[in-house]
């Protein structure tokens, strides 16, 4: 059977962790299995190489930054092969030129088009491990490529999308809970979760999986299983459908995103058309925004929404260049409290409840979003935790 493997840095992250990896990786082989192995860069390594390129530049060259942060996959790759061929487990590194793993041309934020899966098959007969450098790619014109934050997700997901069979993901995280067990030490983990709540719980702060890597197995019906590299504890399975045998919960989890700050765009004119703008502005730079709000004054109107704070200089310059006169105001620093759950489709009263919560806290909201699977509110600092562990006990999220 073929099994495709993710690793991340912090289970790579030194060569004593590297060797770990390996004899795991040794023990499936030795029940018959195939195995190609994604690999993150060892530990740190990225942003080490991030701060190195920042202290020559404050806005480095996006291509040569994508040479640059490539760099580290291919040392963890090598290490590893290195390790496995010393342990007797014949085992070739590949990197996204040689596995010819094509992208846009997006550098740091780019997006898989095709991957020649016909030589991965044939230097997976020629071994019993090939090793992939995930986060990476390249363009038509042979360019390097990076995707982006947790990319190395996305390029496990993609192959196994390939490959058709399962994907595994071993972090330092045992598997998904219903809210982060540092704060709510009596989480849950769940055994299974589908793809519509572990996506939203992606997007709103869980660290568990890359929401770029659950949209991937979503559309072609690849089951993750999340799971720790440093321990033989049983995982979770992100899958379509819960088992028949499995009660489908009203709320599925609970998550804090932290460092948020609100952005308000003051006094514009009622005129579409610069809304229309502004918002293909922000899409032209890859920004995604949340929690929208807007309201009228007159014959002006006021937009306000939430970003997290690492990107207010790009915001500011993306909107300057739509229109250099917009006012804008900042507040912050805030988190996003979210509950998740695809079984509040069915369930009224899940919004009066959180609201309940907030208030009998005293918590008033910056800004608020729904749908039919989520509610996230934007709240101070101060107040985030206390929220989410206050959500816990009244969804029923602790053990």
């Amino acid at each position: 059977m073929i099994v495709v493997q993710k690793y991340g840095g912090s289970s790579v992250a030194d060569v004593d962790k590297i060797l770990k990896v390996a004899k795991r990786i040794k023990k499936r082989i030795e029940k018959g299995d195939k195995i190609i192995v994604i690999v993150s860069a060892m530990g740190k390594t990225t942003d080490n190489l991030i701060n190195l390129a920042k202290s020559l530049s404050k806005n480095p060259h996006p291509r040569e930054m994508d040479m640059l942060l490539t760099t580290g996959e291919q040392m963890s790759v090598a290490l590893l092969s290195i390790a496995l061929n010393e342990l007797g487990i014949k085992s070739k590194s590949l990197n996204a030129f040689q596995l010819n793993i094509k992208t846009t041309t997006d550098h740091t934020k780019a997006r898989i088009i095709d991957i020649d899966i016909d030589k991965l098959n044939n230097e997976l007969q020629k071994n019993e491990v090939i090793i992939v450098t995930g986060f990476q790619g390249i363009t038509e014109d042979g360019d390097l490529t990076t995707l982006g934050r947790g990319g190395s997700d996305t390029s496990a997901v993609a192959i196994a999308a390939k490959l058709n069979v399962n994907c595994e993901i071993y972090s330092d995280v045992d598997g998904v809970y219903t809210c982060d067990p540092r704060i709510v030490k009596s989480a849950k983990k769940l055994k299974y979760i589908t793809y519509d709540d572990m996506l939203e719980l992606s997007s709103l702060g869980a660290k568990v999986l890359h929401s770029r890597a659950v949209e991937l197995a979503k559309k072609y019906n690849i089951k993750i299983y999340c799971a720790s590299s440093f321990s033989e504890e049983e995982g979770t399975w992100v899958v379509d459908k819960l088992p028949e045998w499995l009660e489908q919960p009203v709320v599925t989890g609970a998550t804090i995103e932290k460092d948020q700050i609100k952005i308000t765009l003051n006094n514009l004119p009622k005129d579409k058309k610069i809304i229309e703008k502004i918002f293909k502005t922000l899409s032209d730079n890859k920004i995604n925004i949340d929690m929208i709000s807007m309201f009228a004054d007159n014959e002006k109107f006021h937009l306000s929404f939430s970003v997290l704070n690492d990107l207010r200089e790009t915001i500011e310059k993306s909107i300057r260049t739509a229109n250099p006169l917009i006012e804008m105001s900042y507040q912050g620093m805030f988190d996003k409290v979210s509950i998740v759950g695809v079984g509040m489709k069915s369930s009224p009263g899940v919004a009066a409840r959180f609201f309940k919560v907030l208030y009998e806290n005293n918590i008033i909201p910056e800004l608020v979003t729904t749908s039919e699977i989520k509610i996230s509110v934007l709240v101070s600092k101060e107040k985030s935790e206390i929220l989410l562990k206050e959500l816990a006990k009244e969804f029923s999220l602790g053990g």
